[in-house]
């Protein structure tokens, strides 16, 4: 009789646990901080984070240096992003220099996410070998991020921050 219970008891929990792991993050409430993964000492990584309904928009002013490394053969490729009011400036030579600045006065915060909570789960899934580190100021702020897309959280920052990043990172 009582495994009547469990088994649609057990459903439900696992359905509810997975949700959890869904969403666009958007940096600010939980995740990490610059900080690479005992695994991978090379880089550093920002970690997960999860939506923030009350993300303030900024004033759209970055001066950014962007270094993206798609696979660990590829050369590494640097790009320069100055936005003014959410406008890109000439001297920026990102690929996507409107939508990246467009990201940045929407989420001024994308690059800066929180630390990660040590009871928060990831899915353990490779979404490949891209790397990139953003540095320079957003807003007045410096900032100082890294991307990798080595388990779920990471993903999804990544997959947040891609416009600013030049590169959905995909394999």
């Amino acid at each position: 009789m009582r495994m009547r219970f469990v088994r649609p008891l057990l459903a439900v929990l696992a359905v509810a646990g997975l949700a959890a792991c869904s969403g666009t993050p958007t940096p600010g409430t939980t995740g990490s901080a610059s900080q690479a993964p005992s695994s991978s000492p090379s880089s550093s990584s920002p970690g997960s984070a999860t939506p923030s309904a009350s993300a303030a928009t900024g004033t759209g002013s970055a001066e950014l240096s962007i270094t993206l490394v798609e696979s660990p053969e590829a050369a590494p490729q640097t790009f320069t992003l100055v936005c003014a009011d959410g406008v890109p400036a000439a001297e920026s030579n990102h690929p996507t220099a409107a939508e990246a600045c467009t990201s940045i006065k929407n989420n001024p915060a994308i690059l800066n996410p929180a630390p990660t909570k040590t009871d928060q789960a990831c899915t353990m899934q490779y979404g490949g070998p891209a790397t990139a580190k953003v540095t320079g100021a957003v807003d007045g702020k410096e900032v100082t991020a890294a991307f990798n897309r080595t388990d779920g959280c990471q993903i999804a920052l990544w997959d947040a921050a891609k416009s600013i990043l030049g590169s959905d990172g995909g394999l």
